[in-house]
C-alpha cells in the first residue's frame, strides 16, 4: 500500500492493531504515523524508527506521561501513504479493524510485541480497543493465516483473545525470530498474574 516496503507495511500492521496510531494534525490532508511507548522500551522504539527513518524529521524524543511515566515516541511526516492506512484503519476518527486485513509472521511479531502477553502456558492479546466483532475477525484470521486457534477471555468489563495453549507453541516458533531481544522476555512464563476463566470460545 503506497509507496511502503513489505516490512515497513508489516510493522505498521502490527503497530495499528497494538498501541500505534494514525492521525491528522489541524488542517493537514495527510496523516502521520505516530509511535508512542514506555522508555523502556526504548530499544524497541529505535527498531521502528529505524524502519521509517526515511519519512521522519526528527529522532525519538522522551515525553513526560501521566504520573511518573516517561514516554518514548516519534511521528512520521504526514504523508499520502499514511492517509491510505489511515483510510483503511479509521471510520469517523476511531481505529478498527479492516475486513481485508493480512498479517506475517513479522506483523503478528509486532503485534505481540506492542500488546501481548505470556500468561501460564498462553499468549494474550491485549484487543480490548475493538470490538467483540472485529475481534472474532482476527481470530478468523490468526486461524487462517496460521492455524493459530484462540478463544475471548474476559478481562474485566471487556475481552481479549486468548490463544490456545497448543497454539501457542506453534504462534511462538512464528514471531520469536523476528522479536527483539528485549522484548524476547514476553515469551517467558508469567508467574505472578493469574489467568481469567471466565472465556467465551469462537474458535
Amino acid at each position: 500500500m503506497g509507496s511502503l516496503t513489505s516490512v515497513q507495511h508489516a510493522i505498521i500492521v502490527g503497530s495499528l492493531l497494538g498501541d500505534g496510531t494514525l492521525r491528522r494534525q489541524g488542517n493537514r490532508l495527510n496523516a502521520l504515523l505516530e509511535v508512542n511507548h514506555s522508555y523502556k522500551q526504548k530499544e524497541y522504539v529505535d527498531w521502528k524508527w529505524q524502519h521509517f527513518q526515511e519519512h521522519i524529521l526528527t529522532a525519538p524524543k522522551t515525553r513526560k506521561g501521566k504520573g511518573v511515566r516517561i514516554a518514548y515516541r516519534f511521528t512520521t511526516r504526514s504523508l499520502p501513504m499514511f492517509t491510505k492506512y489511515h483510510s483503511w484503519f479509521y471510520v469517523n476518527g476511531k481505529k478498527r479493524v479492516p475486513n481485508d486485513i493480512d498479517l506475517s509472521p513479522l506483523s503478528l511479531a509486532v503485534w505481540f510485541m506492542d500488546d501481548g502477553t505470556r500468561i501460564r502456558s498462553a499468549f494474550y492479546l491485549n484487543t480490548q480497543q475493538f470490538t467483540l466483532s472485529e475481534q472474532k475477525i482476527l481470530q478468523d484470521l490468526l486461524y487462517k493465516t496460521f492455524g493459530l486457534k484462540s478463544a475471548l477471555n474476559r478481562d474485566k468489563n471487556y475481552f481479549r483473545i486468548r490463544v490456545s495453549t497448543e497454539s501457542t507453541k506453534s504462534m511462538k516458533k512464528l514471531i520469536e525470530p523476528h522479536m527483539i531481544p528485549s522484548l524476547k522476555y514476553k515469551l517467558a512464563n508469567d508467574p505472578v498474574t493469574t489467568e481469567s476463566k471466565d472465556k467465551i470460545s469462537i474458535q
